[in-house]
């Protein structure tokens, strides 16, 4: 079918009309349209069907959810812009009404965020006080990262989405990469708190991530890598991703000795030195552009930023 006749007929119906105008403003769950739509899943899930055949959405599996978001911008962008030319006075009750659930979806979010923070405060608190402040680590995040334009950021093993709420606003595109549903979710509240509801989040896993090569300029494993059970091939699938000149940033612990740290927070890892993140850059392609160190109580948070060398020195080289 001709793609033109593909996407009428999928918009040829109100409620697809109106998931098309809920994806323009967020990434929502099939549930959460649902519950915007006040119609049940199944019934929205058969809507969603026909709008991915016509590549008006895109469809990504986190855990048990499914989550939308619109399709390609060169399919989406001129049906936004004939809508948005048109005036449907009889369409806008079904904008107040969504406008309002949406609303809802939003809060629910945050609720959600706020339980998972209240139930994993005492853990993270108990990490946080053995090293230097949060605020000091972040200020030399930005201050390691000054030197050029941020570009496309990728922030693997996302978390909660800080890196993506410290350095989005400088990001000419933002995605956030971790295996953790629950925590996609988390990131997603307090990043539409933050005003960086357009941040794709992806599920995924370190060592095998869901982009493609050369497709970021910012790559950043904050609080990630000791993690790894095999650091050296995370490293290589986050270099992978690095345009010529791209920047790859390791936050992570000096070596340290505190063994409750693997047996109560999974750590594989107890630290890296900086001949060992070094060779795994170097094994990667990067050089090590500039290493810093802030000693705390415990423990040594460190920041080592490699880079790739641009296409044309390496083929000097």
């Amino acid at each position: 079918m001709p793609a033109p006749l593909a996407v009428f007929r999928a918009l040829a119906d109100p409620t697809r009309l109106r998931i098309l105008a809920l994806l323009r403003e967020m990434e929502l769950s099939v549930g959460e349209l649902a519950q915007v739509l006040g119609q049940s899943q199944p019934r929205v899930s058969r809507h969603v069907r026909i709008m991915a055949d016509a590549e008006l959405c895109e469809r990504r599996r986190e855990g048990s959810w499914i989550f939308l978001s619109l399709g390609k911008a060169g399919r989406s962008k001129p049906l936004l812009a004939a809508i948005d030319g048109w005036h449907d006075p009889s369409a806008e009750r079904w904008r107040v009404a969504d406008a309002v659930r949406l609303a809802a979806v939003r809060s629910d979010r945050v609720a959600a965020a706020e339980a998972f923070f209240n139930a994993h405060a005492a853990e993270w608190d108990a990490i946080r006080s053995l090293h230097v402040a949060e605020t000091e680590v972040e200020a030399a995040v930005t201050a390691i990262l000054a030197a050029a334009p941020i570009g496309r950021l990728v922030d693997i093993g996302t978390g909660t989405g800080r890196m993506i709420e410290l350095l989005g606003a400088r990001a000419e595109r933002v995605t956030g990469i971790d295996r953790s549903p629950e925590m996609l979710r988390l990131a997603r509240a307090k990043l539409a708190q933050a005003g960086l509801e357009q941040a794709e989040l992806h599920q995924g896993d370190m060592y095998a991530l869901p982009l493609a090569d050369g497709s970021a300029d910012c790559v950043v494993l904050h609080q990630v890598l000791h993690y790894a059970q095999a650091p050296a091939a995370a490293i290589a699938e986050a270099a992978r991703l690095l345009a010529p000149g791209g920047r790859l940033l390791v936050v992570d612990f000096a070596p340290h000795e505190r063994e409750e740290l693997r047996e109560r927070g999974a750590h594989a890892r107890l630290g890296f030195d900086d001949a060992q993140v070094a060779g795994w850059f170097a094994a990667a392609g990067l050089e090590t552009t500039a290493v810093r160190e802030l000693a705390g109580h415990a423990l040594t948070v460190k920041l080592w930023l490699g880079a790739q060398a641009p296409r044309h020195l390496k083929a000097v080289a």
